[in-house]
């Protein structure tokens, strides 16, 4: 019997597990994680306005792994060997037929007194330290921004900031305080969230001004203090800071021979395989791959390569030649507490829909529909 190991617990490998189960009903697979949990991070946002509960995005995966008959190993990945037969881990060494790799990004955490800076997507205790600080603040100025990998500019998340942007500002006129805080937007992009298209970057703007929110855009970021955002173009002073640092990956790549990408990521092709290696794939935020500067490293991203690489994986298995590649699609509703926006695009074209509560009930519907599946 043929066996399988996927690395990660994430978007990228429990999308993996259930595709490559799909298809091989006798196919051998592994898992390697150190807890056998999922954390749904898009719903973070909305802990700070008590939408959601830590709990309410926290999924124990016993019965996923029962259900689709995985080997579930509690330990972190540490290396590779074996030409990527052999996974070296914390536990011992996992050897399989065939590896993909879906252990997600790091933020870069280098800026001089980032410590003093809260990185709501570094998981559910960062949103619970957002909401709490909120709850704590009678007044002041609340900065909020992102920075992206100088070295990979795509290599960033800047959606979710727009959100808690946007929240912050809805719910602080919900509980009718807003007139006592300053909220401020900082990025070194003149253009934040470029990404999203040149529709929605200026959708985004003129949401701000609507809002009040002031920017500060377009000034490299020198580091921060307890209460201040330093730039080239001055100094922000801030009584709360949220930043979300630009990504790269994982430590444990730097104990393997996998080809990276000037950014640190693991480097494949558009059939997510890994450049000199047989049977290794990588799926998600891990890894680089070829395309439009605008590619995101998003949940729905990582669902469709984490596909491809269970499918071409499959084929080498059965002593086929990879074939299928993954299309880019970005498709995202940013959130804004009560009402949310629709950014779609793919290679083609693109599509911008203004604010609606039904974007946010979509978004919150689709939440539900996945964590069922992973029940």
């Amino acid at each position: 019997m043929k066996r399988v190991t996927v690395v990660g617990a994430g978007f990228a490998a429990l999308s993996c597990v259930r595709r490559l189960r799909r298809a091989d009903p006798d196919l051998g697979i592994t898992l390697v994680a150190p807890q056998p949990r999922f954390v749904y991070l898009p719903g973070t946002i909305w802990i700070p306005g008590d939408l959601r509960r830590p709990e309410d995005l926290v999924v124990p995966l016993d019965r996923f792994f029962a259900r689709h008959r995985v080997e579930y190993l509690g330990h972190a990945a540490t290396g590779l060997s074996g030409d990527g037969r052999v996974l070296r881990t914390d536990g011992g060494e996992v050897t399989n037929d065939g590896l993909v790799v879906a252990t997600g990004g790091r933020f870069i955490r280098a800026l001089p007194g980032i410590e003093h800076a809260i990185v709501p997507c570094e998981g559910v205790a960062s949103a619970v330290a957002v909401r709490d600080r909120l709850r704590a603040l009678r007044d002041g100025t609340i900065a909020v921004g992102f920075a992206g990998n100088p070295k990979e500019p795509a290599a960033m998340r800047g959606g979710p900031m727009f959100e808690y942007l946007f929240g912050i500002d809805r719910l602080l006129r919900k509980e009718g305080r807003r007139e006592r805080f300053e909220l401020v937007f900082f990025s070194p992009a003149e253009k934040p969230g470029a990404r999203l298209g040149p529709k929605a970057v200026d959708a985004l703007l003129r949401e701000m001004a609507r809002r009040g929110i002031r920017t500060h855009l377009g000034q490299k970021i020198q580091g921060f203090t307890a209460q201040s955002v330093r730039t080239e173009g001055g100094e922000l002073r801030a009584d709360l800071i949220l930043f979300h640092p630009g990504m790269t990956g994982n430590s444990w790549f730097d104990a393997t021979s996998l080809p990276r990408s000037d950014g640190g990521f693991v480097k494949a092709d558009r059939r997510c395989r890994v450049d000199g290696v047989e049977r290794v794939y990588v799926a998600g935020d891990a890894g680089s791959y070829p395309g439009p500067d605008w590619m995101p490293k998003q949940a729905h991203m990582a669902d469709l390569q984490a596909e491809t690489a269970a499918d071409n994986l499959l084929l080498e298995l059965r002593g086929g030649t990879p074939e299928r590649t993954f299309r880019v699609e970005l498709v995202c509703i940013v959130d804004g507490h009560d009402t949310g926006m629709l950014v779609a695009r793919t290679e083609r074209r693109s599509l911008v829909l203004p604010a609606s509560p039904v974007f946010h009930w979509a978004k919150r519907a689709f939440e539900r529909h996945y964590l069922r599946r992973l029940a």
